[in-house]
């Protein structure tokens, strides 16, 4: 055991007596040294890389939100349907109605507004409370403030400018809470209900308009539908007369139709009686043909017995 432990002390002195063992192991650490320094320079370069593409992720997805939510402010834009300008609790009546030539004469009474003794069409609608007191007035829709004024007679008035070409016009408001210039959601409040000259017998109300390319429709015919549905007087004019020619070509058609059938059956009957007297002629002359060959019969009989009984006569002389 002790020669064998002599013997490997003198083999790792004989290894450490190399010239080259000691620069051996210097390079060897070197080496290990340099590639732990190349990799930690390495990780550092990493780590803000993924860093960069971490926010420029975040930045993708912060323009996706936007992008998702302009799209979804466009999507109920484009659902957005026309509503009373005032709050859906509250106990109100319309007090006088938009003028319609082809409402009864009820509903065009209740229509007309009484004003230094003459009586003018109504072209939006009074919109007063029960109770005779001020209330919130709404917008109806979505848009953008376009005039503000005081009006002497009307009192103060709010103008919306909204898509599709419509507006939407408020009067005799008491109290303003909007600028010209601002944009309002449909239900933000723009100011009170108060009276004014114009509409004196309606008291405290709200008058409110819905034009259609600068024309005043009837709001009521259009409350809670969309937008889009809305039509100026002169496309309606134009969409009832296209109805109405088209009802009256298929009217037309129709009593074309009819008669081109009634003239057919009447065609027919004739044909029908023309051959029934043909059959009738030609009956009655095959009736009297037979008669006449009957008589011819009977004629050339009573001859012929003649002419035998002048043979037996003859005969009965040559006897003789």
């Amino acid at each position: 055991m002790e020669e064998n432990k002599n013997v490997s002390k003198n083999g790792w002195r004989r290894v450490f007596g190399k010239r080259w063992f000691f620069p051996a192991v210097y390079l060897t650490m070197a080496a290990l040294l340099l590639t732990g320094v190349l990799w930690y320079q390495n990780l550092d370069n990493q780590v803000p890389q993924a860093s960069d593409e971490t926010e420029q992720d975040l930045d993708l997805s912060g323009q996706s939100m936007k992008d998702f939510e302009q799209d979804a402010a466009e999507v109920v834009n484009q659902q957005e349907v026309i509503k009373m300008p005032v709050a859906e609790d509250l106990q109100t009546e319309i007090v006088t109605k938009f003028f319609d030539y082809d409402a009864d004469s009820a509903d065009q009474e209740k229509a007309l507004v009484l004003y230094d003794n003459k009586y003018y069409q109504s072209n939006g609608l009074d919109i007063a409370s029960a109770d005779d007191k001020a209330f919130d007035v709404m917008a109806s829709l979505s848009g953008t403030v376009t005039e503000v004024k005081e009006d002497p007679i009307l009192g103060n008035v709010v103008k919306l400018q909204h898509e599709n070409d419509l507006e939407t016009y408020y009067a005799s408001l008491g109290e303003v809470m909007v600028d010209q210039g601002a944009k309002v959601k449909q239900g933000d409040t723009i100011g009170t209900a108060g009276r004014n000259i114009y509409g004196q017998a309606s008291g405290t109300h709200v008058h409110f308009e819905l034009r259609k390319a600068g024309e005043p429709v009837n709001p009521e015919s259009y409350f809670n539908q969309p937008l889009n549905d809305v039509k100026a007087p002169k496309q309606e004019s134009a969409d009832e007369k296209a109805k109405q020619e088209d009802e009256k070509s298929s009217t037309e058609s129709n009593a074309t139709e009819e008669k081109s059938t009634e003239e057919k059956s009447t065609e027919k009957e004739a044909k029908q009686k023309d051959s029934m007297k043909e059959d009738q002629t030609s009956g009655t002359s095959t009736d009297k043909d037979d008669a006449e060959e009957d008589d011819s019969t009977d004629k050339e009989q009573p001859e012929e017995d003649n002419t035998t009984n002048q043979t037996e006569s003859s005969a009965a002389m040559a006897n003789a």
